[in-house]
């Protein structure tokens, strides 16, 4: 191992790399077929994630309802078994007959937790600070109401910590609390303060779930479930033709929700893909609890996961000058999972692409994951 940041501990690091070689991946599943190697996998990951709640009426209600660009967006909420309510944004293009393929927009971690789902969505009267971080992170546009006018039933909701969903002010301590005093509630330096805050605050949700007996990623995995349960309620969309896609974290959730979850039967993961080697080798520190299940890399590897719906398509999108990961670490990744698609007999189902540039999911990605979409839903 090269030097990194935990140079100190190689020979710690060298001896349980050793020993995790990955059995439950399917490059070491032999002759068992990708299905039933898919099925030991996910019982596995839902053994790991150790998250089951009770499922309860989504008691949903509508909040606004607007037009927008030819695309109706309503503004609704609706009930989990524990915490606030779940606000979300649902969008189809105006005067749809018929079913739509629907999509589960999976937004961004990006160090800022004050807004979820309005980070990939555009409505009417909100915040200023959210076109400045689009104009960074998405080209300059909102692509879940893109999705909408090019014919796609759209879901965009909050997930655990984020938005709605986030830990309100109410609830926190005061050495919590400090770091916003002064500042105007929803003000900008209000929201600079919460999202710096919240930095350190999710180390203590980690902590404090990992006490508990479950995990991060139990909760987050299965609020997006849950989204997929309520994208289903409604109308206008084709059960059969279900897709997600996200950058970053939602490259992340993305991963658990396509490999979890059989009801999605296309995805598009970015911004979020590497070997667990990889992510190790002097980039660990620039990563979210959210990627540490406990235990994964005793069974397998972070691509692994990803693939557990092989050969339900897949396309991954790298940025060649991420910051968030090495390039030879994002090649390997694209290469393990060629190689699992392969073995799978469905190698025209994955593709990798590689783009210039930094961490982002701009207009040219977008429309790269358009069109894969349109391919394998439609």
């Amino acid at each position: 191992m090269k030097k990194n940041d935990f140079a100190c501990y190689t020979g710690l690091i060298d001896l349980i790399s050793a020993v995790n070689k990955y059995p439950l991946s399917f490059l070491n599943a032999g002759k068992q077929t990708a299905s039933d190697w898919s099925g030991k996998a996910r019982r596995k990951m839902f053994e790991l994630l150790a998250f089951t709640p009770k499922d309860v009426p989504f008691s949903q209600r509508l909040k606004a309802k607007v037009k927008k660009d030819g695309v109706i967006i309503e503004a609704l909420e609706y009930s989990l078994s524990y915490g606030p309510k779940t606000e979300a944004f649902f969008l189809y293009p105006e005067g749809v007959k018929g079913k739509l393929p629907g999509i589960v927009a999976l937004h961004d971690h990006g160090g800022f937790k004050y807004f979820g789902k309005e980070k990939v969505t555009e409505f009417p009267g909100e915040h200023s600070m959210l076109k400045g971080y689009r104009d960074e992170y998405y080209g300059r546009r909102a692509y879940a109401n893109e999705l909408a006018k090019q014919g796609f039933a759209v879901l965009v909701h909050d997930c655990f910590m984020w938005g709605s969903r986030r830990f309100h002010e109410s609830e926190l301590s005061d050495i919590f609390l400090e770091p916003l005093k002064g500042n105007k509630p929803g003000s900008e330096g209000f929201i600079k303060a919460y999202n710096l805050m919240q930095r350190d605050y999710e180390n203590v949700i980690a902590k404090y779930l990992i006490t508990l007996g479950t995990t991060i990623q139990g909760v987050f995995s299965y609020e997006d479930r849950r989204a997929v349960d309520f994208l289903l309620t409604r109308k206008e969309v084709d059960p059969e033709r279900i897709g997600c896609l996200g950058l970053s974290g939602g490259g992340l959730r993305t991963a658990y929700l396509a490999g979890l979850d059989e009801r999605i039967k296309c995805a598009v993961c970015v911004g979020f893909m590497d070997t667990f080697e990889g992510f190790l080798d002097n980039r660990i520190k620039n990563h979210t609890w959210m990627l540490n299940l406990p235990y994964q890399s005793q069974f397998m590897d972070f691509t692994d996961m990803a693939a557990i719906r092989v050969p339900s398509p897949l396309m991954v999108q790298y940025d060649i000058h991420d910051g968030l990961y090495t390039l030879k670490g994002q090649k390997d990744a694209d290469k393990r999972l060629a190689s699992i698609y392969k073995k799978a007999g469905a190698p025209e189902n994955y593709r990798g692409m590689f783009y210039p540039g930094p961490h982002k999911f701009d207009v040219p990605m977008q429309e790269d994951a358009f069109r894969w979409f349109e391919q394998k839903l439609r």
